[in-house]
């Protein structure tokens, strides 16, 4: 099997081989994945983290070796937790990664990281290990996207759907979600009353069909932070969210479930 890995700050990646087609979700700066066919100037990816598939143009692609993909998977990672993270590079130099980055085979004592044959000097806030308190660094996390614009297949402060925001600061904690809402209401535990949501507790919301289409993060009593033109803030009830703009209910809940149990650990 050949993989590569994103060297790139965001890699767009699509339903199909061509600039057209829709954007589908992106690989992170760090992020590593299996190369699974090629046409001409595109190919076909499967990310490692979620299991994600979709098309890239080979060019913004990084080889890597098994050598290298062992070291990757067996040494510790961390993730970066500022909007904008700069990191030099050389003199005229930078790497310009968004939140949620991984930063591979992370040296935590001297704030280095590895791609390659490269090291690097982490700058800024980095996240690694388990957290003291989740819930809290969710909210603190999850805030920083506060208004950052909607965008299908999104997963950065400058433009993110719901479920990518959702698997972004998760990721941020430790606790590995999938890509889509769908998928990520299988995980958790399931909340008999609205009132017993804590913040950080995710909320999904359906279709006519019954079809997940929407999840959002539980922020304080009967308030969610949620991706929907932009990332805001809204009311939640037993029926839904309420947006307080528009003065109307805009998603029907579903279910609400719980990552992180009652002693925070997850």
């Amino acid at each position: 099997m050949n993989y590569g890995i994103s060297n790139l700050s965001i890699i767009p990646v699509r339903l199909e081989p061509s600039e057209k087609s829709e954007m589908v979700t992106q690989i992170l700066f760090g992020e590593h994945f299996e190369m699974r066919e090629q046409m001409v100037g595109w190919t076909n990816v499967k990310l490692a983290y979620d299991g994600y598939e979709g098309w890239v143009d080979t060019k913004m692609i990084t080889p890597i070796n098994n050598r290298t993909l062992k070291k990757i998977e067996k040494s510790a990672s961390a993730v970066t937790s500022d909007v904008i993270t700069i990191v030099p590079v050389k003199e005229d130099q930078n790497l310009m990664l968004v939140a949620g980055s991984t930063l591979p085979v992370w040296r935590p004592y001297l704030k280095q990281f590895s791609v390659i044959r490269d090291t690097f000097l982490a700058t800024g806030n980095v996240i690694y290990g388990e957290s003291k308190d989740p819930r809290k660094m969710i909210i603190d996390q999850t805030l920083k996207y506060f208004n950052a614009p909607y965008l299908w297949g999104g997963r950065t402060p400058f433009g993110v759907d719901c479920s990518g925001l959702i698997q972004v600061i998760y990721k941020m904690i430790g606790i590995k979600l999938p890509r889509d809402a769908s998928q990520q209401v299988k995980y958790g535990t399931a909340i008999s009353f609205v009132e017993e949501a804590e913040p950080g507790d995710l909320a999904f919301f359906d279709d006519e069909e019954g079809n997940i289409t929407h999840v959002g993060i539980i922020w304080k009593r009967n308030k969610i932070i949620h991706a929907s033109g932009q990332v805001r803030i809204d009311n939640v009830d037993q029926f839904g969210i309420f947006n307080v703009d528009t003065k109307r209910y805009t998603h029907k809940l579903r279910v609400m479930k719980k990552i992180i149990d009652a002693n925070g650990t997850y």
